[in-house]
């Protein structure tokens, strides 16, 4: 990471200062989880706008009202970060959030509830384009380079939050068992209505077809990307540059093969590979 201004490190971890700090982290840290509470964990840029989304659809019934007049970040905010401590405690019961935080470095009060997580996992091929794309528009992060030295920070886990196979194996070794729901952005592309049915059930909310229709149609990426309080469109162009790249670019899988050479790509699947060794963790993209 070149700029130390634009990142704070915890645990490890490099961070971007512009949504977080010591007293945010120290919110987090002490944030005390309640049973009925939800989080949508994903690593970044593997479809946390969509769950923010998604979840207040299931949890109100399909009722459009919260995810056209209030922004994602703070109908369903990042717990780490700054926001967190000024809207947690206006956001009715239950709550949802979400977090890019590993399995072990979540809050104490989290081991002892019987709050439910849905963890996205996404090809970490679509997730490192998505990731470059987001690095060339947002100046509080690091320029990223060239493609190809950007995938070698990627792998190097000198990027948000780390490596992404350390992420997605700490939410894989857990004793969470009925607690946690593991769905793929892959999935949600290919299966909209399914994927929401099948989260609506993890949550004990049983929808009708009529509804499950609606939310799924509102939270398609075309619908999402007119609506101003989930474009983010709302963020001054001087942090967020929508004419580099917009903030939801294209919302599909498999993007990475107009990205990556043939070399590249042996180079990437092999480095996945070697470090997802000796897990039972199906690498499901392994043979696109």
């Amino acid at each position: 990471m070149a700029r130390s201004d634009r990142y704070l490190e915890y645990n490890g971890l490099p961070l971007p200062t512009v949504s977080h700090s010591e007293a945010s982290l120290k919110y987090f840290e002490t944030f005390q989880v309640q049973d009925d509470d939800t989080f949508a964990i994903t690593y970044p840029k593997s479809g946390t706008t969509w769950m923010q989304e998604i979840l207040p659809l299931i949890l109100n019934g399909g009722d459009l009202t919260p995810v056209q007049t209030i922004p994602n970040w703070d109908r369903v905010p990042w717990l780490e970060e700054t926001r967190a401590a000024l809207v947690m405690d206006k956001i009715p019961a239950p709550r949802t959030m979400v977090s890019h935080m590993p399995y072990h470095l979540m809050p104490a009060s989290f081991f002892s509830s019987k709050a439910k997580v849905i963890y996205v996992t996404r090809n970490p091929k679509d997730v490192v384009v998505s990731s470059f794309y987001f690095h060339q528009m947002a100046s509080f992060l690091d320029d990223p380079g060239s493609f190809d030295e950007f995938v070698d920070k990627f792998l190097a886990g000198q990027v948000l939050f780390g490596k992404w196979t350390d992420h997605v194996k700490s939410w894989r070794n857990t004793d969470m068992k009925e607690r946690i729901l593991h769905i793929t952005y892959e999935e949600m592309v290919q299966d909209l209505q399914g994927a929401v049915q099948c989260i609506s059930q993890f949550l004990g909310r049983e929808l009708s077809a009529e509804t499950l229709e609606h939310v799924a149609n509102h939270c398609c990426f075309k619908n999402m990307k007119k609506n101003s309080m989930s474009n983010y469109s709302l963020v001054p162009q001087d942090i967020m540059d929508s004419k580099k790249s917009p903030f939801l670019r294209k919302g599909t899988a498999g993007d990475w093969k107009n990205h990556f050479s043939p070399v590249l790509e042996a180079k990437f699947t092999s480095a996945i590979r070697e470090d997802m060794k000796g897990t039972n963790i199906e690498l499901y993209w392994d043979d696109e």
